[in-house]
């Protein structure tokens, strides 16, 4: 059996260790998300601030998404390796350079390159926490033995709201990137720091005691987490989307001040926020595969309203989107752990396959933007949901075992 921080026991942990650790997680989630949004709440700013085009700045965000993807296929491995605790430190601490130091590279020295290299670093070092923090989310969703994962990714979308609020109102102010992000960055590191000392749990990785079989199998030959990955890749390149460039399109599209645009972000983030805190009720319910149905196609026609729509129209769509992508990633996350033994090696195969949708999202994105607009661009997300629909039966919850003949 593996030791990691501990001896990891299949049995039921203590009661109280659980929820002690489930509120860590909770916290986690919302410092992962705070995090990320007080870099994507400034991106008009830093866009201005650098002079770049709509194409030029997706490659600036897709230096982020290279950063995760390169990360992510060992995130598993890191995590096994150092234990989860360990591993959200890491990534936190790695996240606090990249980027805080992208914010000093765009105020302080007005290099795009540079702000890219703290962007991937970022994007890494958020890569390596996020598969972390899942990992013990599922593990304790496994003890309580009821969906509770959305209400995690409802800690880190709140993370967002907070971060995004805060990042709307020092754009409002004139503050400048070279001093909100590393002094936010510094706080949430300290916040970190605090936070991983309740993690009491482990979340197991790989057993000895697993068959040999399937032990020595690697998870990218195995067709349902393929097709899980697809879904969550859908679910990560609809999320991102509007997390990179709901806000320019306000801007640029509906001709709105930036303090508009980044408050259009704060809608999407509240609505999806809300989504994953309603949404375990009901999936424990409904099952994943109808629920995710549903609001696959709400998310479209979120979008839909956001392009199409006039500005207070916009807004409501914006709302519509963010509930319809709630539940998309989470869900990917727990069908990839549904097998505790396996969820590492699947987990970081998900994972990997559903950042994908960072690097080919914002070039496209850009691409798109150029020639018909950030407005305009934003239709490629209907088109994406098609795949989604077609793979959903991979997620279906695992039938239960059956009872032992006397």
């Amino acid at each position: 059996m593996r030791t990691d921080e501990g001896t990891q026991q299949r049995s039921a942990a203590d009661p109280t260790d659980v929820a002690v650790t489930s509120r860590a997680v909770y916290a986690t989630f919302a410092l992962n998300g705070a995090a990320f949004a007080t870099w994507a709440s400034r991106i008009p700013d830093v866009k201005a601030g650098l002079g770049l085009s709509s194409q030029q700045l997706g490659l600036l965000l897709l230096a982020m998404s290279l950063g995760a993807v390169v990360g992510l296929p060992l995130s598993g491995r890191i995590a096994g390796a150092l234990g989860v605790r360990r591993a959200v430190l890491l990534g936190a601490s790695a996240a606090t350079v990249g980027v805080g130091g992208a914010g000093l590279a765009v105020a302080l020295l007005e290099s795009a390159p540079v702000a890219a290299v703290g962007m991937f670093i970022a994007g890494l070092a958020i890569g390596i926490w996020d598969v972390a923090m899942n990992l013990e989310g599922a593990h304790v969703e496994h003890q309580l033995g009821r969906s509770i994962m959305p209400r995690y990714h409802a800690a880190f979308s709140g993370g967002t709201v907070l971060s995004a609020l805060i990042g709307a109102g020092a754009s409002a102010a004139g503050v400048s990137v070279g001093v909100h992000l590393p002094v936010m960055l510094v706080l949430i590191l300290g916040a970190m720091l605090l936070t991983s000392r309740g993690f009491r749990l482990v979340a197991s990785a790989d057993t000895d005691d697993e068959p040999e079989e399937a032990a020595g199998r690697s998870a990218w030959r195995e067709p349902r987490t393929l097709l899980i990955g697809l879904v969550t890749l859908v679910a990560a390149f609809t999320e991102g989307t509007a997390n990179d460039w709901l806000s320019v399109a306000f801007v640029e599209g509906h001709e709105l001040p930036s303090w508009a645009g980044v408050l259009a972000f704060a809608v999407f983030l509240t609505a999806m926020t809300l989504g994953r805190l309603a949404g375990t009720a009901l999936l424990d319910r409904h099952g994943r595969v109808p629920v995710l149905r549903v609001m696959f196609v709400a998310a479209a026609a979120g979008s839909l309203l956001v392009v199409f729509g006039g500005t207070p129209l916009a807004y409501v769509g914006a709302a519509v989107w963010g509930v319809g992508v709630a539940l998309g990633f989470p869900v990917g996350m727990s069908a990839a752990s549904d097998d505790p033994r396996r969820a590492h090696a699947r987990m970081s195969v998900v994972a990997t396959i559903g950042y994908t949708a960072f690097i080919a999202g914002p070039p496209l994105l850009g691409f798109l933007g150029e020639h018909v607009g950030v407005l305009h661009a934003l239709l490629a997300v209907g088109a994406g949901i098609l795949l989604a629909l077609a793979c959903l039966p991979a997620v279906r919850e695992p039938e239960p075992a059956a009872a032992p003949t006397p």
